[in-house]
């Protein structure tokens, strides 16, 4: 006897019972057997593709890669923040850079309370609006990052509040606006499923962001020249992908 599993028109496995000689059944699954289907049923929504929105694969896809210019970006501001801090110079403070970290935090969490009390209702009114917003201020948060080893020490801890605001505006505008695509992208009354399998994708990117950061910080720290002109490009891809990011999504 077999039995198949549907999701909205899509057929997922089929299930086999087989009786033995003593009559116990087993379940035998079937259509998992191939890597695809596997990597599917892993990063995408169950039932894609009838249970998510026409755009959604393109999105994700455009997403997916701005994310992964976003963590190489992330990975060259972590290394300025910590030479900034004094990592590696032996008259550096670790009270100091505690301290620091420490007012950089509570300088984003309160800035954070703020802009979700000024701005929240005003969120899903535009998401594209807000969505690019997020992706610029980001951008530029990390710019300041990269620029604050070369600031005097009794300006490193201002530059690193400043740009703790500036994420923590960025966390508020680009996790509601998200909240609002996956509503969209969502057409089965299956908003939990397309966000986890969103977060699935993130840490996916993430993850290779990490492999490539491992080969990556040893090439381009070298020089600051080669620095800056890898964060340009990466940066200038990351703007550059906001615009089919934006323009597909019809909210």
């Amino acid at each position: 006897m077999r039995f198949k599993e549907d999701y909205g028109g899509t057929s997922l496995r089929e299930i086999e019972l087989k009786p033995d000689a003593t009559n116990k059944i087993t379940l035998v699954y079937k259509g998992h057997q191939k890597l695809s289907s596997f990597l599917k049923e892993v990063f995408l929504p169950q039932g894609y593709p009838s249970s998510v929105s026409e755009d959604y694969l393109t999105y994700q896809f455009w997403d997916t890669l701005q994310e992964l210019c976003s963590s190489l970006n992330g990975t060259l501001a972590s290394h300025a923040i910590f030479k900034g801090m004094g990592v590696g110079d032996s008259q550096a403070s670790a009270l100091g850079a505690t301290y620091t970290w420490l007012l950089k935090d509570g300088t984003g969490m309160l800035s954070n309370i703020l802009f979700a009390w000024s701005k929240g209702t005003l969120l899903d009114i535009d998401a594209k609006r807000w969505r690019l917003f997020a992706d610029v201020l980001n951008d530029i948060a990390m710019f300041l990052e990269l620029l604050s080893p070369l600031a005097p020490s009794y300006m490193f801890t201002a530059a690193m509040c400043c740009t703790s605001v500036f994420r923590s505006l960025v966390g508020v505008a680009g996790g509601c606006t998200r909240a609002t695509i996956k509503q969209h992208q969502a057409q089965r009354n299956n908003m939990a499923d397309v966000s986890a399998k969103d977060g699935s994708q993130e840490k996916l990117s993430g993850l290779l962001g990490l492999l490539l950061s491992m080969t990556l910080i040893n090439i381009v720290t070298v020089s600051p020249v080669v620095t800056w002109i890898t964060f340009t490009l990466l940066t200038t891809l990351h703007l550059y992908l906001s615009v089919p990011l934006i323009s597909l999504c019809a909210l």
